[in-house]
């Protein structure tokens, strides 16, 4: 259409975005949405409690909006993916209903506005727009099922600790590794929000320890992004990168208990033959339960939330009670990557400079007592002086 001169068209009112739908599940956000998704998207998905780590992977993915057909805040627990989102000014309309997913098709221009989601002019689903307020409200009413949740979540543990007795004992079913694990440090690295800021933080301790690199799901990215190639990859056939998978020395993903592995197919087409690990234990907690059966001597997590409402958030209302077992199952041998990367943080103290410059200065005063010439006290000054500022650069390093 012309417009006439001396007007301009309007722009349209809302956040504009391709769709990227996600198909029906209630459950976790599919990895292959995830991967599909892009910045100024709009990611349409099916998820009852939105967690951080999913949320957190749509905001680097860029995306304008995303539109739920699921609460994203159920009020059973207090969640924290719909905070993120607000946080990141990523507009989330909520609970518009399962017909969405049969009236927008995956890669149509979708406009969302005042609770609305339009194609075109057209109002296709109404839900419920979610503010930075209005999350912070909800989340305050949520806190008051935390209890219940919590009951809930130490009935599911004790059930997982019966139903998998044998492999957090005695390693019944952990699968073997062509890696040499034993008697090594350990690094894992899992899909966290804070992942690659942790890795940048471990850069001292990766290039002197040489630790087996673990990456679990997008965490195996993360250490790619960081310049490593990962030994061992866990995760299941589904978020795998097969790229990624074909470099590694060993690949594992999770089997049901009776051997079926969801998804191999895909993993097999791309030339990878992985390991089934048959446990209802997530792939993070598989990772650190591999590490630990193959004798390593000390496994560091990296990009994992051990708080208690991270337990509660991950497992969505306590369904996955793997990571409490799995800590306990390590003791002493599993540390956080916070607190390696503090141990790491060397730094040069005044006391270490100046007892550097009296060493200077001693050098200087046998020179003078030594040689006599102005010649040889300037040359012995300089070469005690180089090797105060390399000794320096060594402590700083």
């Amino acid at each position: 259409m012309r417009w006439p001169r001396g007007r301009t068209k309007e722009a349209p009112v809302g956040v504009v975005g391709t769709a990227r739908l996600g198909g029906r599940s209630g459950g976790a956000v599919s990895p292959e949405l995830l991967r599909r998704v892009g910045r100024g998207d709009v990611a349409v998905i099916d998820q009852v409690d939105l967690d951080r780590t999913t949320a957190h992977a749509l905001v680097d993915a860029g995306v304008a909006g995303v539109v739920n057909v699921s609460p994203s805040i159920s009020g059973r627990y207090p969640n924290l993916g719909p905070e993120v989102l607000t946080d990141a000014g990523v507009a989330l309309l909520d609970d518009v209903g399962e017909g969405v997913l049969r009236r927008v098709r995956d890669g149509a221009a979708v406009r969302l506005h005042d609770g609305g989601l339009f194609l075109g002019d057209e109002e296709v689903a109404r839900g419920f727009s979610q503010t930075a307020e209005t999350v912070a409200d909800q989340l305050a009413e949520a806190r008051s099922g935390l209890a219940a949740q919590l009951e809930a979540f130490s009935a599911n543990t004790t059930e997982f600790m019966h139903r998998e007795r044998a492999m957090l004992l005695d390693g019944v079913g952990v699968p073997g590794l062509e890696t040499a694990v034993h008697g090594r440090t350990v690094l894992v690295v899992a899909p966290g929000p804070d992942r690659a800021a942790e890795l940048r933080r471990l850069r001292h301790f990766v290039r002197e320890e040489r630790p087996v690199l673990v990456g679990v799901g997008s965490g195996a990215d993360a250490l790619r992004a960081a310049g490593h190639t990962p030994a061992v990859v866990v995760g299941t056939a589904l978020e795998i990168d097969p790229e990624l998978a074909r470099k590694a020395v060993d690949v594992v993903i999770p089997a049901d208990l009776d051997g079926h592995i969801a998804g191999l197919a895909r993993l097999q087409d791309a030339g990878v033959d992985p390991l089934g690990f048959p446990s209802s234990a997530n792939p993070e907690d598989m990772a650190l339960l591999l590490a630990h059966r193959h004798g390593a001597s000390l496994v560091v997590a990296c990009g994992f939330d051990a708080t208690l409402t991270g337990f509660l958030d991950r497992g969505r209302s306590g369904s996955n009670p793997s990571t409490v077992l799995t800590r306990l199952r390590l003791g002493p041998a599993l540390v956080d990557a916070s607190a390696v990367a503090a141990l790491y943080r060397q730094r040069v103290t005044t006391g270490a400079v100046l007892l550097l410059l009296l060493a200077v200065a001693a050098v200087g005063a046998s020179a003078m007592l030594a040689s006599g010439t102005a010649e040889a006290i300037v040359l012995l000054v300089r070469e005690g002086w180089e090797a105060a500022v390399a000794a320096i650069r060594g402590v700083g390093t």
